[in-house]
């Protein structure tokens, strides 16, 4: 079996994720997205080819879908010119043509697939990656006097101090700093070179490479970009009063999230001045700064 990973069809609406970033650049579990996608298909018993040596017998999917592979596996024993599509209806990879206008045959599945249309489904794929691991594999060092309760991923380099507690499936990259006092909680990861320090809480959330959140701050459901700094006190919310699910506005349109927790989405090189409060589903883009004291109620792209 052959596929071609092909282009994603409007990263744009993932920003600020994908500023200045290829959304196959995008963390999940610590893995840039289309290298965890070509892994998934060569376990599946698929050989990944560029499009130009595409064929009659290749599996073409966009960069920006998530496929249960059983239903890839499927798609391949099909004739050329099939489209799959999920059964929400919506294409999600098709044989044997350049464009998926030219199938001739539709076939449905009812796996579980979805496409990557804004920033904060990176969440959920994160969530679903990680509650598929089972086993934890440290390399790194744990504190006899801190709490692991659950499955942990922990980098060379990286150190767990005292006072830490660890629940859920957590990723911990190469060379962190964890701690002392920390609460990681939820499906998170957090990437290379991090520091998770005193008094901080991490709940459910992606944290990218270089990121500091150093003292006294929450993170709950976010995704936090690479070379961040957060001032102590940052808080990033992740919950309406009304327990509804977030809308958050992308080109100036609010769309739901269908989730009823989701914080902040930040963007590379952010710095927050100490005690930043950010409201729910807020988007941070690259590079911007927060004073001392400031509230975040609207969009900061």
């Amino acid at each position: 079996m052959q596929a071609v990973i092909r282009s994603p069809r409007n990263a744009a609406l993932c920003a600020p994720l994908t500023t200045g970033r290829h959304i196959g650049d995008c963390l999940v579990a610590n893995i840039p997205l289309k290298d965890l996608i070509g892994t998934e298909l060569r376990r599946a018993g698929f050989e990944i080819a560029e499009h130009k040596d595409a064929s009659g017998r290749t599996v073409h999917l966009p960069l920006d879908h998530w496929i249960d592979v059983g239903a890839l596996c499927m798609l391949a024993r099909q004739d050329p010119g099939t489209c799959l599509y999920d059964s929400d209806g919506d294409l999600v990879a098709w044989k044997g043509c350049d464009k998926p206008d030219q199938c001739t045959k539709k076939i449905i599945t009812e796996a579980p697939c979805f496409r990557i249309s804004y920033p904060w489904e990176f969440i959920q794929l994160n969530e679903d990656v990680l509650e598929a691991i089972n086993e934890s594999n440290i390399e790194g060092d744990v504190s006899p006097l801190a709490s692991v309760e659950g499955t942990l991923i922990l980098g060379k380099g990286s150190k767990v101090l005292p006072g830490v507690v660890i629940e859920g499936t957590v990723v911990i990259g190469d060379n962190c700093k964890i701690g002392p006092n920390a609460y990681i909680r939820g499906n998170t990861s957090i990437g290379d070179n991090c520091v998770v320090g005193n008094a901080v809480e991490i709940k459910n959330s992606v944290i990218y490479h270089h990121t500091s959140i150093a003292h006294l701050s929450y993170v709950g459901d976010s995704i936090i970009g690479s070379h961040v700094y957060l001032g102590a006190g940052t808080v990033l919310s992740n919950r309406r009063h009304d327990g509804r699910h977030h809308r958050c506005s992308v080109n100036g349109e609010l769309i739901n999230t269908g989730r009823e927790k989701l914080g902040a989405i930040i963007g590379d090189g952010v710095c927050t001045g100490v005690n930043t409060s950010v409201f729910p589903a807020r988007k941070i883009g690259r590079g911007r700064t927060t004073r001392p004291g400031a509230i975040v109620e609207r969009d900061m792209m």
